[in-house]
């Protein structure tokens, strides 16, 4: 890690003379208790994987605090202490945006967009060439850290037609993980836009849940997690005191059968049982819009949002 930017926020360390913590409005019993209980998750989670999809509608995000501000902070402490953090974006409701200013009507079926050669152009435009740079930018405030990929970079995202009726709406078929491997080798944190190609070179625009679980799969990641704009999974959907703070994959593949789990959850609800099937520690489910939302989950007991194992049987 870098010594040339010795802190997150750019501000200077503490030295003697300043004024105490107390007089600022910290408590500082209280922020050493959170460093103190943040050290075993730092010591465990050092060196380790940890895939984020970012999600179009946390980035247009509907709290006071600015969400790309704090998410920005929290990746940049997350690679600071030696993890290895893999940004994964959607655009959704930006491509919507654009294709209105356009005059181009979006049709979705099936909660997938019908994406035709303009549209899929469109979708090209917004998560390269605006939602992309928009996050690296963020990150980079605070060094040099992140890098904006493509997965058609270096055959990154190797995609097939979903459905023919929907244009060039792709699955992921497989997943060469070298460059984001030799990006996080080289110290920096990729930045993911969720287009790729098939192998004519034609790109195809893939739903950003299934794409970050693929990417968590290939690199054997220890955790993936899903910043959106609800909590986490709810066992029934109009009552947040019904809340799922863990369960299995098993579990989720029931409720997901049975339609407890439905709508725009279900890509990531199935992204998650696949992935801690397949070698990927845990999966989350978070509430973009919370400050500070990541490290909350990753670095203190309580934890935030839903999480997702692979139960006994399924290990």
């Amino acid at each position: 890690m870098s010594a040339a930017h010795p802190s997150v926020s750019g501000h200077r360390s503490a030295e003697p003379g300043d004024a105490p913590a107390e007089t600022l409005g910290w408590n500082a019993p209280t922020v050493a208790h959170v460093l103190v209980e943040a050290l075993p998750y730092i010591r465990r989670f050092a060196g380790r994987t940890v895939v984020v999809k970012y999600g179009g509608n946390a980035l247009a995000g509907t709290s006071d605090h600015d969400a790309l501000t704090l998410f920005a902070e929290d990746i940049v402490l997350m690679h600071l202490v030696g993890i290895r953090p893999v940004v994964v974006h959607g655009g959704g409701p930006q491509i919507s945006a654009l294709m209105t200013r356009l005059g181009k009507t979006t049709e979705f079926r099936g909660g997938l967009r019908v994406t035709d050669a303009e549209t899929v152009d469109i979708a090209r435009m917004v998560l390269i060439g605006q939602v992309n740079p928009q996050l690296v930018t963020a990150i980079n405030l605070h060094g040099d850290y992140a890098v904006g990929v493509s997965g058609e970079d270096a055959g990154l995202i190797r995609a097939t037609a979903h459905d023919p009726d929907l244009g060039f709406v792709g699955n992921v078929e497989s997943i060469n993980p070298g460059i984001l491997q030799g990006l996080m080798a080289d110290e920096y944190v990729p930045v993911v836009a969720t287009i790729g190609t098939d192998e004519r070179g034609q790109p195809y625009n893939i739903n950003a849940d299934v794409v970050a679980g693929a990417i968590a799969e290939a690199l054997g990641a220890e955790k993936l997690v899903y910043l959106t704009d609800v909590e986490g999974l709810r066992r029934d959907r109009d009552d947040p005191a019904t809340l799922i703070r863990q369960t299995t994959a098993n579990e989720l593949e029931a409720l997901v059968a049975d339609g407890t789990i439905a709508g725009g959850m279900i890509p990531k609800a199935r992204s998650c049982l696949h992935a801690v099937r397949h070698g990927v520690g845990r999966a989350h489910i978070l509430d973009g819009r919370i400050a500070h939302v990541l490290l909350l989950e990753i670095f203190t007991d309580a934890g935030i949002g839903t999480m997702v194992q692979a139960g006994e049987d399924e290990k």
